[in-house]
């Protein structure tokens, strides 16, 4: 799609328009879309610490007065004793409202570092330095930050556009395996939602697919943002065609819930897609062969298809997921490929049933 030598810039519009720009060697991108402050805090968890400081060593350089404030690894840095810990860093050196914050790492530390800015003076400008797949196609496009509680993921947040998103293809060099092909499922959910044309490059080459140095990557990536950019561009709070991006995460993030956050999200979430195929199926909604492509896709690539654990559980932690209204659970569910749209309030038996389509173990129930 690209010379790989140029930068990628996808725009996302709305009120707060800012750019993301996927390549590689994109550190030189960082100081421009921070002029105007003067103090930047670089947040990256434990296992970047060497990245995060070569971070903030680029910013001194350039003349922003940088720290590195290091917090935990993955979803234990999503705690609301975690985002205190940095509001206290940030009082304590004088953060303004024109001064910044940095985050460098996954999805996780996106999330965090967002609504630390989002909430920090009622808002303080981020830019994003994802360092993961999943980072680069979905947590850190759109501006939507949280943290987790006791009662379910992301239940605490805000909406908080960055001011930039810089994916450099270099970082997913070093990702382990497993954290890489998780992040495919939200690659993977689009081309179910939105974009055929990324099923059709993973069904191409499935090993390619599973590695940042296949030869469609930088085209699932650059496909997978685009898509996200124009619907949060028309949608950034939720009202309508954004909520379509939450297709498979109702049972995925309860499950995530369940399993106290030992299943990687990505992982939990294909299991969502298959599970939310089989609801539209049984609902009359979605034909047998693209149902099935679910989990014929996912499986190509080793991610996980069937889950068998508690289902009282799953459906009490559903109940408080962010698109149930009242006691009515709604799920996203697909008409044909490519048209997703809400199913309010199905009946309890087709959950079951659907359900139990996802407990049949066909061998690919390990969760990564």
């Amino acid at each position: 799609m690209t010379d790989a030598s140029t930068p990628t810039r996808i725009a996302v519009k709305g009120e707060r328009p800012y750019d993301v720009v996927v390549g590689h060697g994109l550190l030189g991108e960082l100081a421009p879309v921070l002029q105007g402050s003067q103090r930047v805090a670089v947040v990256h968890p434990a296992a970047l610490r060497t990245t995060g400081e070569a971070v903030r060593e680029d910013l001194l350089a350039s003349g922003f007065e940088a720290i590195a404030v290091e917090v935990p690894d993955g979803e234990k840095s999503k705690d609301l004793k975690v985002a205190a810990y940095l509001w206290d860093v940030l009082g304590q050196v004088g953060f303004t409202r024109t001064d910044a914050v940095v985050a460098v790492g996954g999805g996780a530390t996106t999330d965090l570092a967002g609504f630390v800015a989002a909430t920090w003076l009622r808002g303080v400008p981020v830019v994003h330095l994802p360092t993961t797949l999943l980072g680069m196609v979905d947590a850190a496009v759109g501006g939507k930050t949280a943290v987790n509680t006791a009662a379910g993921k992301n239940l605490v947040g805000a909406f908080h556009p960055p001011a930039a998103v810089l994916c450099d293809l270099a970082a997913l060099e070093t990702v382990p395996k497993h954290d890489y092909v998780a992040g495919l499922a939200e690659t993977i959910k689009v081309g179910f939602t939105h974009d055929p044309r990324i099923l059709e490059l993973v069904e191409a080459d499935p090993a390619g697919a599973q590695t940042p140095h296949g030869p469609h990557t930088r085209e699932l990536v650059e496909r997978a943002i685009a898509v996200k950019a124009a619907v949060v561009g028309e949608d950034l709070r939720e009202a309508a065609g954004r909520e379509v991006l939450n297709y498979g995460h109702t049972l995925g993030h309860a499950i995530e819930k369940v399993e106290d956050y030992r299943w990687r999200h990505g992982a939990a979430v294909s299991v969502g897609l298959v599970f939310a195929a089989e609801l539209g199926r049984l609902a009359g909604r979605l034909d047998d062969a693209t149902a099935d492509r679910h989990r014929a896709v996912l499986d190509l690539v080793g991610l996980p298809t069937s889950y068998a654990g508690d289902w009282q559980r799953l459906h009490a932690a559903m109940a408080v997921d962010k698109k149930a209204r009242g006691s009515r659970l709604r799920f996203i569910v697909l008409d044909a490929l490519a048209r997703a749209r809400v199913l309010d309030d199905p009946d309890p038996s087709l959950l079951v049933a659907a359900y139990e389509e996802v407990r049949r173990d066909r061998g690919t129930t390990v969760h990564l």
